[in-house]
């Protein structure tokens, strides 16, 4: 950053805005998420309904309301209403401003309104709406989808609104998965999003100044910014005015992000005025188009009947199998923009590798970069790492070499960066500096070769638990945790093994036969465990009749063809509602690349609950490879279970198994064969816990 670029940042930063951006900001997310939990909102009778009431009963509502002032007290906004306004409000001149003046000859402000989620007391709330509209519910009542009762009963506003209101909400309706990482959550996060924003209202300003037409295109953060802004129309309006000389009009109708297209041109062009007028990248991790919003597994939102206990699972994996919890940060972002200082007689093609001094589970190698400066082209690398160690950067050059037709490497120098103090709780979650290198053939008299590197990261959130199934040698005395008398010595166990390849947890099938005079019947089964933790075995499942039930856990799984419309192939019953559906699905389905050609050796877990009505992926099992990865740890020893009983039954064959597998698959993984722990360990890729020695 010269100075005339570090000036121009801090005349942007000079920017008046009369609101608390990042306040909004949180509300605007908590108020998404609420949404998006009511996704018959985003299309279809609902939405007619809802934007009948926002029409009829809302906003007519909001004028008295207007009209009053502050001594009437704070005015309640239904969810539903309060989502059509929400958008109706993204498009601030054209129609919001316009409809309002129009209507009700004024702008209509949220000032001292809020909304229903910020609401203790119901009767508060419902109060001023049940006194205008006493035969209309406050809440939106999803049972009836018919609007023309309330157009005849309160006509409100509908005739002279003419905006596309069902349009407008379904090019929202993705918004709330785009700015739904962790990230967005961060104050610092925010906060640099606010400086970012004013960032984006300067390069505008300039543009008009010099009469330039470029279509700015946002990214996320500075639009979920915008969008906070613009809720507040009254403000907007006048920060716009005093700043443009007129509002600033949010155009969202563009959603084609194909190569060549307006998106995709206003975002390179953006980009570029970006970085020569700031000397900043525009680019910055968790901020970036995620892609299309994952599928959904079901169509219609889950209700459990036991909200109290569906929020959590109160078992605690970590009072059963000892746990290691690894961070990752999921997005990192690094390019090297310039060089400087090289000696004059440096010659070939220039570029930087990087990799960590240690690698970790999530990062393996490293990469190369080209130099801004030197390609000419941006070249941006993307990976995720534990926020731990250092980050080693290389600056090489490559030779031609006139004896052999290989390109000789040479290393002129090499700079750290640690990790640990870029993302420490005061980090900006982004650096852009000089970096020194190190170099050994260095004079004296000449300047140290620097790199201008520029680096961006997510906020460090837990990774993902991640086992491996093997089964132990059938005779072997050191496999066990603990020591074993009798039959159980001898036993084929099944041991899960950690990222590290360290064992967590060992599991046993006993299949128990039928006695003379008992009930016991030859399908019954149990599943019995043992963790460095325990000081004996547990029984941990039972199985007869096809029906699984898993002890610690209020649940069953009933093996059996299923009429669910949904596609699941087993469910789970219990105090939480949970199906498997095959394939990589919700959020596994972006790491699939929604390439579904395999995805019968992959099977999901997801559970349905209040908090999650459409679905969260909690679990995703890898039937070929034996492996399971869990999201959250009260999970992980139901992951685990669930993992070692699908494997059984696909084992098994017959009808349980085709009911979970087609026929080619069932027979190609019963095939394979589970190499033992102690031939992993003997090849160097597991390691035998001390007490297994």
């Amino acid at each position: 950053m010269n100075k005339d670029q570090e000036s121009a940042w801090l005349e942007a930063q000079g920017i008046d805005i009369s609101e608390d951006l990042v306040a909004a900001a949180r509300r605007q997310l908590a108020f998404l998420a609420a949404v998006d939990r009511l996704r018959r909102l985003y299309d279809g009778p609902l939405l007619d309904r809802a934007i009948c009431r926002y029409k009829a009963c809302w906003l007519p509502l909001l004028a008295k309301h207007c009209e009053c002032g502050v001594t009437d007290g704070s005015l309640y906004v239904p969810l539903d209403c309060e989502w059509i306004w929400h958008c109706h409000r993204l498009n601030p001149v054209v129609q919001y401003k316009k409809d309002c003046e129009e209507t009700f000859g004024r702008i209509l402000n949220n000032h001292n309104v809020k909304s229903s989620l910020q609401g203790n007391s119901k009767l508060e709330m419902t109060e001023k709406w049940s006194r205008l509209y006493p035969e209309e519910p406050f809440e939106l009542d999803c049972s009836s989808t018919s609007s023309e009762e309330i157009l005849d009963k309160y006509p409100g506003a509908a005739s002279s609104i003419s905006y596309d209101l069902v349009s407008a909400v379904k090019r929202q309706s993705s918004f709330c998965y785009q700015v739904s990482r962790p990230s967005m959550h961060d104050n610092r996060f925010l906060e640099a999003a606010v400086n970012r924003y004013k960032g984006f209202l300067h390069l505008i300003k300039k543009n008009e100044d010099q009469s330039k037409k470029l279509f700015c295109v946002p990214t996320y953060d500075i639009d979920l910014i915008w969008h906070s802004h613009q809720l507040h129309p009254a403000s907007y309006c006048n920060d716009m005015i005093k700043l443009l000389g007129k509002v600033l009009e949010h155009d969202d109708t563009d959603s084609d992000r194909s190569k060549g297209k307006k998106l995709d041109v206003g975002f390179s062009e953006t980009t570029k005025q970006w970085e020569d007028t700031y000397g900043l990248r525009y680019w910055r991790a968790g901020t970036m188009y995620r892609g299309k919003f994952p599928s959904q597994v079901i169509s219609h939102s889950y209700f459990s009947s036991h909200r109290d206990v569906n929020k959590t699972i109160p078992y605690n994996s970590q009072h059963c199998i000892a746990l290691t919890h690894p961070m990752v940060v999921e997005v990192v972002l690094l390019e090297i923009v310039e060089v400087k200082n090289l000696p004059d007689c440096q010659k070939g093609d220039l570029f930087v590798s990087f990799s960590k001094k240690k690698p970790d589970v999530l990062f393996y190698g490293g990469g190369t970069l080209s130099i801004q400066s030197e390609s000419g082209k941006k070249h941006v690398a993307s990976f995720k790492c534990e926020p731990t160690g250092e980050m080693i950067l290389a600056l090489t050059s490559k030779l031609n070499s006139k004896i052999c037709s290989s390109r000789r490497a040479s290393i002129i120098g090499t700079t750290s960066i640690s990790l640990q103090d870029l993302m420490n709780p005061d980090s900006e979650l982004s650096i852009e500096k000089w970096f020194e290198l190190k170099s050994h053939s260095r004079t004296m008299d000449t300047e140290p070769v620097c790199l201008w590197v520029a680096m961006s990261f997510t906020v460090p959130v837990p990774a993902p638990f991640e086992f491996r199934m093997f089964k132990t040698h059938p005779i072997s005395t050191n496999t066990c945790f603990l020591p074993l008398s009798g039959k159980e010595m001898f036993r084929s166990w099944t041991c899960f093994l950690d990222h590290s390849g360290d064992e967590v947890i060992r599991l046993c099938i006993r299949n128990l036969k039928k006695s003379k005079g008992s009930n016991t019947t030859a399908s019954e089964k149990k599943v019995v465990g043992i963790s460095s933790l325990w000081r004996q075995q547990r029984l941990l499942a039972e199985c007869a009749d096809n029906r699984w039930s898993l002890n610690d856990y209020n649940f069953s799984l009933v093996v059996e063809k299923i009429k669910g419309q949904d596609g699941s192939i087993l469910e789970i019953k219990g105090d939480h509602q949970m199906k498997l559906f095959l394939g990589k699905w919700l959020e596994y389905e972006s790491d699939s690349l929604k390439v579904r050609n395999d995805k019968e050796l992959f099977i999901t877990l997801v559970e349905l609950s209040a908090e999650n009505p459409y679905g969260k992926a909690v679990a995703l099992f890898d039937m070929k490879s034996s492996s399971v990865e869990v999201n959250e740890e009260r999970f992980v020893l139901l992951g685990v279970l669930l993992a070692f009983i699908l494997k059984d039954i696909i084992k098994g064959g017959g009808e349980n198994a085709l009911l979970i597998l087609n026929k080619e698959d069932v027979e190609e993984i019963s095939k394979s064969n589970v190499e033992s722990v102690k031939q992993k360990s003997e090849r160097g890729l597991t390691q035998i816990p001390p007490w297994q020695q």
